[in-house]
C-alpha cells in the first residue's frame, strides 16, 4: 500500500465512499455511537488488532458508547491509501457490532 499522500481528487473520491467519515482538521475523521461501553470497547478492541497488522494505528478517543477516530500518515504528512484502508476496515466492523 502506498504511504504517499493523496490528491484532492483521491481524497474526495475516497470520501464518497466511505460512509460517516469526512475531513476535520487534516485528518479523516468519523464519530461512531453503540448501544453500551462494551460494544464500543469490544468495537476498539477489533480495531486495534486491524491496526496493528496493518501497522497503522488510529488516533482515537472513547467516551461511554461513543468512539470517535481521526486518521492521518504522520510520516506522509496527510492521508494516505493506509488511512482510507482503516477507515473502510472500522466501518466494516462497526456494522459487525
Amino acid at each position: 500500500m502506498s504511504n504517499s499522500q493523496l490528491s484532492e481528487a483521491e481524497l474526495k473520491k475516497a470520501l464518497g465512499e466511505l460512509s460517516g467519515w469526512s475531513m476535520e482538521a487534516g485528518k479523516l475523521h468519523r464519530q461512531y455511537q453503540f448501544k453500551s461501553f462494551v460494544e464500543a470497547f469490544g468495537f476498539m478492541s477489533s480495531l486495534a488488532l486491524v491496526a496493528e497488522s496493518m501497522g497503522h494505528h488510529p488516533e482515537w478517543f472513547n467516551v461511554y458508547s461513543r468512539v470517535t477516530i481521526d486518521l492521518t500518515t504522520h510520516d506522509a504528512g496527510g492521508i494516505t491509501a493506509k488511512d482510507v484502508e482503516l477507515a473502510r476496515k472500522a466501518n466494516q466492523l462497526a456494522q459487525s457490532k
